[in-house]
C-alpha cells in the first residue's frame, strides 16, 4: 500500500485511525506545557492523531491545544482523531464511565475517538493511581477484565467513545475479550511497545487474523525515563545497522524506524517535543526500504523491551 501523509487504517468498526501519532508522554518532572505546545506543532506540521492518557497528567493542555488548533482553522474537529486511556485504578466497571468523562471534561472535547484499557493489570480502585502497602509494594486487584470491557462498550453505546481498544495485551488477554459470548465489539486495535529489537511479529499475525490494529509505542526507543527504563538499555537511535542504512538512505535513524513498522502495516506513534524533530517525524512518506532493507532491520529482533508492562 502506498504511504501518504493522510494515510489511514479502517478499523474493524469502521472508524479510520491515521498511521502516525503523536505521543504526548512525559516524564513528571517536565513542565506540562511541553505537550500543549508539542500538539500544536504537530497539527500544524500535518499529524491528525494525538496520543494521550489519563495517568500523563496532561490532558488538560492537550486538549486546550486541540481545540485552540480547531479555533485558527488548522484542523476540524472530525479530522482529529484522538486517543485516551483507561487508568489501571478505574478497571472496576462502576469506574469505567465516570474516567471517560473526567477525560472530556479535561479534554474540552464531546466524545473521544478511541478509548483503550490502559494495562491488562488492575490496581486498587481509589483516587491514589499508585496505590502501595506499607512495605511500597504496588496492592492489584482482580475485576474481571470483561466486565471492564462490557462498561466500555455501554460508552461506545452512549456515544462518549467511538471506538474501543486495549493496550500491553498479550494474546491470551485479548483471547479472553475475543471469546467472551456476550462480546459486543471486538477491540479495534492493540498498543504495545514495538520497535527495531522488539518487532512483535507474532502478535502482529496473531491480531491480524482477528482485524485488530497493532498500534506501536516507543518505536524510537524510550524517552530513557529513569522511573521505567533502565539505564544501560542500548540506545535504539544509535544501532549501527540503523545508522548506516540511515546514512546510505540520506535519512534520519528515527524516520527509518518508523517506516519500518509503517511498511508492516503497523500504525506507530512519534514522540517528541522538539518542534524541528516533531517535523522531521513526520517526513517518512517520501521513501520506501527495500524488501532487503525491510529484511535487514528484522534481523535487529532480540525481543528485548524498554518499558516493564504496567505504564
Amino acid at each position: 500500500m502506498e504511504l501518504r501523509k493522510d494515510s489511514y487504517v479502517t478499523l474493524n468498526d469502521g472508524h479510520k485511525m491515521p498511521v502516525i501519532g503523536f505521543g504526548t508522554y512525559a516524564p513528571q518532572q517536565l513542565p506540562k506545557s511541553l505537550a500543549e505546545e508539542g500538539v500544536k506543532v504537530a497539527l500544524e506540521v500535518g499529524y491528525r492523531h494525538i496520543d494521550c492518557a489519563f495517568i500523563y497528567g496532561n490532558e488538560v493542555e492537550v486538549g486546550r491545544a486541540i481545540n485552540q488548533k480547531i479555533a485558527d482553522g488548522t484542523v476540524k474537529r472530525e479530522e482529529v482523531f484522538y486517543t485516551g486511556k483507561l487508568w489501571s485504578t478505574f478497571q472496576a466497571p462502576d469506574k469505567v464511565r465516570p474516567a471517560v468523562e473526567k477525560s472530556l471534561k479535561d479534554l474540552q472535547l464531546d466524545y473521544i475517538d478511541l478509548f483503550i484499557i490502559h494495562s491488562p493489570i488492575e490496581l486498587k480502585p481509589g483516587d491514589n493511581p499508585f496505590p502501595v502497602d506499607e512495605n511500597g509494594k504496588l496492592i492489584y486487584h482482580n475485576t474481571d477484565i470483561r466486565e471492564t470491557w462490557k462498561a466500555l462498550e455501554e460508552c461506545k453505546d452512549a456515544g462518549l467513545v467511538r471506538s474501543i481498544g486495549v493496550s500491553n495485551f498479550n494474546k491470551s488477554q485479548v483471547e479472553l475479550i475475543l471469546n467472551n459470548p456476550e462480546l459486543k465489539y471486538k477491540p479495534v486495535c492493540n498498543q504495545v511497545e514495538c520497535h527495531i529489537y522488539l518487532n512483535q511479529s507474532k502478535l502482529q499475525e496473531f491480531l491480524k487474523s482477528h482485524d485488530i490494529v497493532l498500534v506501536g509505542y516507543s518505536v524510537l526507543g524510550s524517552s530513557r525515563d529513569e522511573k521505567w527504563i533502565d539505564q544501560n538499555s542500548p540506545v535504539l537511535l544509535e544501532d549501527p545497522v540503523l545508522k548506516s542504512l540511515a546514512e546510505k538512505l540520506g535519512r534520519t535513524p528515527a524516520q527509518v524506524a518508523m517506516r519500518f513498522l509503517l511498511q508492516r502495516g503497523i500504525v506507530v506513534l512519534a514522540k517528541s517535543f522538539t518542534p524541528a524533530r516533531i517535523k522531521q517525524n513526520f517526513q517518512v512518506f517520501d521513501f520506501q526500504l527495500s524488501e532487503d532493507e525491510m529484511k535487514t532491520l528484522e534481523g535487529l529482533n532480540k525481543n528485548m523491551r524498554y518499558i516493564s508492562t504496567l505504564q
